[in-house]
Formats: structure tokens, C-alpha cells, sequence
């Protein structure tokens, strides 16, 4: 039996049990039912439309983007609320330090540069800034988003925040090679920051060089655009630069450094804010929890306004379900709904994970966004054969804390982080600090069984189907996004005979002999007999499963072949990569080789799994 999809927060291993200000064991009964995911809207096909509503609405969207507004660099409308509205360090040097009272120090890029090239662009994100994509013929572009010259209007700074890092706390942190260039406000009124990340050293940047490799940078700018595309909440990536310079990296911490291309990517986010940006002000004591409240009322203002205007007549009034039965009342203080909220967004975002086989290998708490985004692509991997336990970060194989089935434990403890530092500032009680905790289990196993539902193309959730299924998997090392791809060729037709049942299967299942045959044969007439009650086309079903399930992951090894040909200056694979990651669910006529089983050479060090070092 799968432990994470059985067993009971109650029994998380002491190293993952959240550090809380108050005992959470009456309310904390997060007993996964197979835990369940639920699909975000964005990887959905809406019920009851057909497929010529969707075609419309998409052209009706394609003609409103044709007319949308188109800025050139010059002109965007920036706004900068962070460092106008929060306590800034006064000092301007660079010198790596502990900044004390300041939410940001102000510092410019300072990377060196050598004819830089742009090695890739989303015309995607230059729409949400309202940027003309004709802006990424400039020739002085390169220059601009690598940070060697200044953007009209910006105003450059780096976030300063702590964190725990493999459950341990680390103090300050900061963004130690990433230096956000300012916000801007596009037509829609959204408040979007732009962030160069490996521009050059800041006061966080301790003893590193504040600059990263073009390895690293490829994969960074790629999963943004490949995550947001399968309808996961995430970053985005404006561009990839390369610098021409070269950068020193020990890629294994192994004594054996050597030189790579350097680059720079301009991340793009609603706001970069994390846990650990309220967890730091925190963890100084009295003279800084202000802080803490100063910070939460910024966000809240810029980035949940609805909870702003909550009222009584919302009836935002919950049971704790505690002996006493207390009552939580989230309209009569504003700090406990946002912390009910980031808790709900964070456990969607991890099912959504889970969903689609993908795997953060530093699930910090300074990497994890208080808008439920998934932030900092560092060592990550989606599951090419189904592992519970695999991480895609070698620092992380002792304990393997941030292994793929550990992810909702690790999602909860660093929320219990969170919310205890809010009741740190009392912002919230005790009441509310543990209802926070509760909603996120709620909203994790709701999510999670919905998107195994829609997986599956079964009609309701069936426990001991998905768990069976997922154990098969476990056993015989399935190919998890091509499983579940294949999946929708099966026929909800009952009295297909057993020696036929596995054939839609027959690529995936590989190498098995006859028990585990059997074992397959067993579940899939089970599976057959569900599908039978649904009343469901079996085409209509299919188009459904292939809406959720992709045909195309960004797996590892093709993220390397990329970054093999651009370390020699050929940057087409990448940009080929990048439009074949755009429909992930749509079947792109010759792009199949996109859609394989990894290679042996995937396996090799540096590919499947990589160190934090970059």
C-alpha cells in the first residue's frame, strides 16, 4: 500500500509534523482517502459545451488579443506599491549583510555582459504586460533584460526574507540573484513585477556571485511557460538571455567545478512575496512584528482586495468542531480569511501537482508563494515511471522530505509555519490559526479526488480503484503521463474478452510477466465495468481524460537535449520545446517524439536529478 495515499497526518514522520503554537490533533484528521486532486478551471473542458462553443470563444479571445494595447518598452505603466508603501533598508551597498526592519534593499543590476543574445521569448506573457512582441527586435533588448542597462521607469530592488529550509530554520535569506526590476499596471488593471534572476550580487547574496548558469535558466524559463500551460498556477518567464560571460558551478558539489554560459531570466509574477517574507520579521522579535501586520495589510490590499471587503452579511462563519464547538467568524478579521485562503490555494496548487506527476525538489518555505503559485524552478522533475519516492534533487535523497508523495505533508507544515507566524503578530487566534490548517486538508483531499476523478473519466470517485491502480503502477514503474494517455482508448465495453483488455496499454505496461498480467486484467475489467454505468460516449469520455491528462511534459531529458545544443549556441531546440509545451494536451501532428519514454541516458546523473547548485 501506497503510505501517502493511505496514511493519516497524524502519523507524518516527526520531520514533517508542522511546528505549531497550539495542538491540532482534534481538528487535523486528514485521513487520505486516495488523496484527490481537483483540476484547476484552466485544464478543464467546461461541462455541456461543445466543441464549437469552445472553438468560438477562442476566436473571440484571438480577435480581442489582436486589439489589446501594445506598449513599447518606454511607455509601460509602472507603479511601484512595494517599495512606496513598505519599510525599505536604508543602505545602497551591495555588501552581503543582515538587513534588519526593511521588507527590500534597493540595488541594481551589476551582471557583466559580452555581447548578449536573446535566446528565447513568450509572446504570452508580453500580452499580459501589454508589451508589442515587435519590442523583442530591439537590438538593445538583450542589454536591457539582462540587466547591463537600466528599464525607463523601473525601480530595482531585492526582497529580503528568511525561510526553513529542510525543515530547519535558516534566518534571512533573500533574493540573492534576483533583482525585480519594478511593478507595472497593464490595461486590465493587474499589478504584474518583472524579476531578472541572475543580474548580479545583493546584500542576500551571502558568499555566492548573484549570477546563474544558462543550464539552469533554460529549464527555469521553460517550466514557467510548460507549467502555466498545463493550468497550474506558477510564475512566468518574459525571456532568456544569455550574457556572454562565463559563470563557475560544482554542478554536483563534488570539488570538480567548471565554467558554463551564464544568463538571466526576466520572471514575471502578480507578486514574489513568500512564507518566508512574513516569517522573518517574525522570527526578530517584538520590535518587527509590526512588520509582519504592515506586510499582511500590503498584500491583502494589493493582492486579495476581495477579502478587504468582506461584511457580516457574507456569512463567513465556520464550526471549529473542537469540544467547546467554537466559532470561526473570517468577515470579523480580515487576517484569518487570507490565511484560510492561502492555506485553500496552497493545497489546490500541490493537488494540481500531483496531478500532472510534477515534482519541486526544494519545497522551502521561502519558496512558496503566498498567491499559491509555484515559484523557483531549482531541481524539478515530473515522474517518468511512477515513484512515490522520487525527488529530482540530490541534496534531497538522504531524507527525501520533498519526494513526490510527501509534497501535501510538506505543503501543510510549511503552512502551519505561516499561520503561526501570523498568530506570532497576532493577527490571528488559536481558533483560526487551526481552522487555517483544517480547510487546507479539506481543500487538498477535495481537489485531489476530483482530479483523479477526471483522470480516470470515471463518473464519481472510486477509492479503491485509484489505489489499486496506483500500486499496479508503483509495482511495474508505469509511465506515469503516457499511462494516463493511453488510458481514454479504453472501451466502455464489457464483454470485451480478457486477452484484448490490455492492448491500449500494451506501450506502457513493458516487460511484465503473466501474474502481473493478470493483476492488470483484473483492474482494468473493474475499471470497464465503472465506465459501463456512466452512460458516457466513449468518445466524448476521451476528449474529456486527454483535456486533463497531457500528452506532453516537460521531462528532464528533453530539458537537456535543449540546454546541450544551446551551450553550443544553437537556441532552437529550446524554442521548439517552448511551442511544443504551449498545448500539452493537444495532439501536434509530427511533434511525438516529444511524447517518449525517456531514454537510458535520461537516468545519468544531472538529468533526472540535479543539486540546488546553479
Amino acid at each position: 500500500m501506497l503510505s501517502h495515499l493511505t496514511t493519516s497526518l497524524s502519523h507524518t514522520s516527526t520531520a514533517l509534523r508542522p511546528v505549531l503554537p497550539h495542538p491540532t490533533s482534534k481538528i487535523l484528521k486528514f485521513h487520505r482517502k486516495t488523496p484527490s486532486f481537483s483540476t484547476n478551471v484552466s485544464m478543464e473542458s467546461p461541462a455541456g459545451l461543445s466543441i464549437d462553443s469552445i472553438a468560438d470563444g477562442l476566436k473571440k479571445q484571438s480577435l480581442s488579443e489582436d486589439k489589446r494595447m501594445k506598449l513599447k518598452l518606454d511607455d509601460l505603466n509602472w507603479d511601484h506599491s512595494f517599495v512606496r508603501e513598505l519599510p525599505g533598508d536604508p543602505r545602497t551597498d551591495i555588501m552581503p549583510r543582515q538587513v534588519f526592519h526593511s521588507c527590500y534593499s534597493k540595488v541594481s543590476p551589476s551582471v557583466l555582459v559580452e555581447n548578449p543574445q536573446l535566446v528565447a521569448w513568450s509572446e504570452s506573457v508580453a500580452g499580459i504586460l501589454d508589451l508589442d512582441p515587435k519590442e523583442f527586435e530591439r537590438p538593445d533588448f538583450p542589454l536591457l533584460f539582462s540587466g547591463a542597462s537600466p528599464l525607463v521607469g523601473g525601480f530595482p530592488y531585492a526582497q529580503c526574507y528568511g525561510g526553513h529550509q529542510f525543515g530547519s530554520w535558516a534566518g534571512q535569506l533573500g533574493d540573492g540573484r534576483a533583482i525585480t526590476l519594478g511593478e507595472l499596471v497593464n490595461s486590465k488593471l493587474q499589478r504584474w513585477e518583472l524579476q531578472l534572476k541572475g543580474a548580479g550580487k545583493t546584500p542576500y547574496s551571502r558568499f555566492a556571485d548573484g549570477l546563474a548558469v544558462l543550464r539552469s535558466s533554460i529549464r527555469e524559463f521553460l517550466c514557467s511557460e510548460a507549467m502555466y500551460n498545463l493550468g497550474i498556477p506558477t510564475t512566468r518567464a518574459l525571456s532568456l538571455v544569455t550574457t556572454g560571460k562565463y559563470v563557475t558551478r560544482d554542478m554536483f558539489y563534488d570539488g570538480n567545478p567548471k565554467d558554463e554560459p551564464g544568463a538571466v531570466v526576466c520572471r514575471v509574477a502578480q507578486s514574489f512575496l513568500r512564507f518566508g517574507s512574513f516569517q522573518l520579521h517574525a522570527s526578530r522579535g517584538k520590535e518587527d512584528l509590526e512588520i509582519v501586520k504592515t506586510l499582511a495589510n500590503y498584500t491583502i490590499k494589493h493582492h486579495f482586495p476581495h477579502i478587504e471587503n468582506l461584511s457580516k452579511s457574507d456569512s463567513l462563519s465556520f464550526s471549529t468542531g473542537l469540544e467547546n464547538d467554537s466559532v470561526v467568524d473570517l468577515t470579523s478579521n480580515k487576517y484569518a480569511a487570507w490565511s484560510v485562503e492561502v492555506a485553500e490555494r496552497t493545497a489546490s496548487l500541490i493537488a494540481s501537482w500531483q496531478g500532472v506527476g510534477f515534482t519541486h525538489g526544494v519545497m522551502n518555505t521561502d519558496n512558496m508563494s503566498v498567491l499559491g503559485l509555484t515559484i523557483d524552478y531549482g531541481p524539478f522533475g515530473f515522474l517518468d515511471a511512477f515513484d512515490p519516492s522520487f525527488t529530482p534533487n540530490t541534496t534531497d535523497l538522504p531524507g527525501r522530505r520533498y519526494c513526490f508523495s510527501n509534497q501535501p505533508d510538506v505543503g501543510l507544515w510549511n503552512i502551519a509555519q505561516f499561520v503561526y507566524t501570523l498568530s506570532a503578530a497576532s493577527l490571528i487566534n488559536e481558533h483560526e490559526t487551526n481552522y487555517a490548517l483544517e480547510r487546507y486538508a479539506t481543500r487538498f483531499m477535495d481537489d485531489y479526488q476530483g482530479v483523479m476523478t477526471k483522470k480516470l473519466g470515471l463518473p464519481k470517485y472510486n477509492k479503491q480503484l485509484i489505489s489499486n491502480l496506483l500500486n499496479n503502477m508503483a509495482v511495474d514503474k508505469v509511465d506515469y503521463t503516457n499511462f494516463f494517455r493511453l488510458l481514454s482508448n479504453i472501451k466502455a465495453d464489457v464483454t470485451t474478452p480478457d486477452e484484448e483488455l490490455l492492448i491500449p496499454l500494451k506501450p506502457v505496461l513493458l516487460d511484465i510477466g503473466q501474474e502481473r498480467k493478470e493483476a492488470w486484467t483484473s483492474w482494468v475489467k473493474i475499471y470497464i465495468e465503472e465506465l459501463s454505468g456512466s452512460g458516457v460516449p466513449d468518445e466524448e469520455r476521451k476528449a474529456l481524460m486527454n483535456s486533463v491528462n497531457p500528452k506532453y511534459i516537460l521531462r528532464n531529458y528533453l530539458c537537456q537535449t535543449a540546454i546541450d545544443m544551446a551551450e553550443q549556441g544553437d537556441f532552437e531546440e529550446v524554442r521548439r520545446l517552448l511551442k511544443v509545451m504551449e498545448r500539452p494536451y493537444d495532439d501536434q501532428p509530427g511533434m511525438d517524439k516529444y511524447a517518449r519514454l525517456p531514454p537510458a541516458w535520461a537516468y545519468r546523473p544531472g538529468v533526472s536529478m540535479l543539486s540546488c547548485s546553479s
